[in-house]
C-alpha cells in the first residue's frame, strides 16, 4: 500500500509516536509524507519516506494529486483543529478528495491506529 502521513505541528510528537510504535507494519509499505513531518519521522526511526513539500508550501496538494491520479491507498493526516491554518484549502481539498476515491482517512490518533492495527492483521493472516 501507499500511505501518507502528514501532521499538523501541534501533532507531530502523535504521529512519530505512532511510526515508533507500528514501524513493522509501516516498513511493509510505500511511504510518503509532507516535508517536515516525513523528515521528522525519519530521523526518529528507520522508515524509509518520499518527502513531497511541506504542508503550507504545496505538500498536501502534492499528496492530493496523488490521490487523484489513484496513486495513494490511505493518508494518515494527524489535523490541529484548535489551531488555524494558513493552508486550510489545501486540507479541506485533500479531504474532499480522499471522501472522493474513496480512500482511508485517519484525522486523529485513534482512528490511525484503528487503520494500523488492521494493516497489521491483514498481514498476519
Amino acid at each position: 500500500m501507499k500511505i501518507a502521513l502528514i501532521a499538523h505541528d501541534k501533532k507531530k510528537k502523535d504521529l512519530i509516536e505512532i511510526a515508533k510504535k507500528y514501524e513493522k507494519v509501516f516498513e511493509k509499505h510505500e511511504l510518503f509524507a509532507t516535508g517536515t513531518t516525513g523528515t521528522k519521522i525519519m530521523e526518529q526511526t528507520k522508515l524509509k519516506i518520499h518527502c513531497f513539500k511541506s504542508g503550507p508550501l504545496g505538500g498536501d496538494q502534492q499528496i492530493g494529486a496523488k490521490v487523484s491520479e489513484g496513486e495513494m491507498d490511505m493518508i494518515m493526516f494527524l489535523r490541529d483543529p484548535l489551531t488555524p491554518q494558513p493552508h486550510e484549502p489545501d486540507v479541506n481539498a485533500l479531504i474532499r478528495l480522499s471522501d472522493v476515491y474513496e480512500i482511508p482517512l485517519a484525522t486523529n490518533k485513534s482512528t490511525a491506529i484503528l487503520l494500523l492495527k488492521e494493516l497489521q492483521n491483514l498481514s498476519e493472516n
